[in-house]
This record gives structure tokens, sequence and C-alpha cells, in this order.
């Protein structure tokens, strides 16, 4: 069973299905395939250019869609209130479904104007598109700036987290108000793999480098983590990940690595030390 995270603002499986890079009949596939093998929370996005097969392959699973925990994001270009409103119908409109269970802000923009911006994401939730809301990628002063506004009931920040990139101002924040945090790129783009420190925790374990960096993950406080996998043996193996509990001295190796390690980077990211 996938374990729960429960804040005062949303209820969500903290271990989900990333879909980024998959398309077509494999992302299809992958997700109907997941549900089968006990996910209940699948993460998309309007840029990822999958939401179509998303929303097939949770129709083809026969799990009531109810039962599913759906994430999608309205992309840094759309942040005006009506291209974000735009944006999130035609997501729901792809995906074959009355509603999402959390719509986020993929990125921040540059010069975009926060309070407004904040004010249609809210608008989301209260017109029943979204269950919940939240925002991704946000740097700590633009998260509390938005957390310090009150205008939208922010549940979840989603950002880069991993086995090399803790980021524990942002964490800190998220504790502080009772939001999620949901890792994207947990495992570190399977960088850990070639990790001696990850190996040998894992060959301890009898599990793999991936899965310790999941279970790390899932060691900390209100955290989620959204693994990639289109491979039926990956998914099993992302799940099964939630069982595996680390002892002292994993933890310890483990914080011993470096932790400022960013693999996403893109031209349009703001400044993260902000």
């Amino acid at each position: 069973m996938t374990p729960i995270l429960e804040t005062n603002l949303l209820t969500i499986p903290r271990i989900g299905l990333g879909t980024w890079q998959l398309r077509g009949a494999e992302a299809s596939a992958a997700v109907e395939d997941a549900i089968g093998f006990g996910y209940r929370h699948i993460d998309t996005a309007a840029m990822y250019g999958n939401e179509e097969a998303v929303g097939a392959g949770i129709a083809a699973s026969g799990i009531r869609r109810e039962e599913i925990f759906l994430t999608t994001k309205v992309w840094w270009t759309e942040l005006a209130p009506d291209a974000l409103r735009a944006s999130a119908e035609a997501s729901l409109k792809r995906l074959g479904t009355p509603y999402a269970d959390l719509i986020h802000i993929h990125w921040p923009a540059k010069g975009m104007d926060l309070a407004a911006s904040l004010t249609a994401l809210a608008q989301l939730r209260t017109d029943g598109l979204a269950r919940a809301v939240g925002v991704c990628n946000f740097p700590p002063s633009l998260l509390k700036q938005a957390l310090d506004l009150r205008i939208a009931p922010i549940a979840c920040l989603q950002v880069e987290c991993h086995v090399y990139l803790w980021q524990e101002k942002l964490a800190a924040l998220c504790r502080e108000h009772d939001l999620a945090l949901t890792a994207y790129s947990p495992v570190a783009k399977a960088q850990v793999n070639d990790d001696p420190v990850m190996q040998a925790i894992a060959k301890k374990h009898g599990a793999t480098p991936v899965q310790v960096a999941i279970a790390w993950l899932m060691a900390q406080p209100k955290l989620v983590a959204i693994p990639k996998s289109g491979r039926a043996q990956g998914q099993k193996e992302n799940l099964a990940a939630a069982s595996l509990t680390l002892d002292a001295e994993d933890l310890t190796a483990i914080a011993a690595l470096p932790k400022d390690r960013r693999l996403v980077n893109p031209d349009f990211a703001p400044e993260w030390a902000a």
C-alpha cells in the first residue's frame, strides 16, 4: 500500500508516477500499468504534451477516478489570469476529467504579477477545477511572498530534490506552513546508480541505489516523490522503496554526500538563492 501524507489542505500518496518525457501509447501503458501495480498518484503537466495519453491510461486502468490523485501544471508563459484559466481548462479536457486533485504553477515567470496569478489559481479551487493548488520551482523568497499574500491556499511545493540536492530553506517553509513538498528528479536522473555510497547501502539492504534514494526521501517529513519509469520492473521497484527503512548509519552516509548538485536549471529559472 502506498504511504499517504495528510496535511490540512490535501491527502496525497507519498510515491507517485512522474510522466515527464513519456509520450503517446508508451505514456498510456505506463500509467495503466502503474495503477495496476498500486500507484494512486499520477503527475503530468501541460508542457509534457502527454495529458491525453495520461488520461487514457487512467481510464483504461479500471480504477475509479476518485481513487487517483492527479496532478497537472500550468506553464510559466500562461500565468496571466485569463491564460492560466484557459490552460487549466484545456488540461482537464485533454485529461478527460472535470477536475484535477492538484494544479500547480509550473515555473514562476520573471516579472509575473504574483497576486494576479495566485488569484486565478485560487479561483480554480473555488470553482471545482482543482481540489488543491500549489506552485513549482519557487525559491524561498518567492514562496514566502506567495504564502504571506494569503491569496491562494497553497497546499504543495514541487521542486527538484534528491540525495544530492536538499533544499532546507524550502523544506523548513513547507513544514512551518503545513505544505507537502513534492520531489521531482528524486533519483537524480539515475546518477545514484553510479555512486559507491549509494551502492554500498543498497547492497546492505538487498535493494537498488534508486530504491535507497527514494527511501531517503520517504524518511523526510511531509515529503512526496514522483520518480518516472515507463518500465514495469522499475515501477514496481520504485513503489517497493516505501517499505525500505534506512538506519542511522545509512542516513549519516547520505547526509555526507554533496547537497548542491542541481540538475534542472533552464534559462528561465528563477534566482535559486533568492
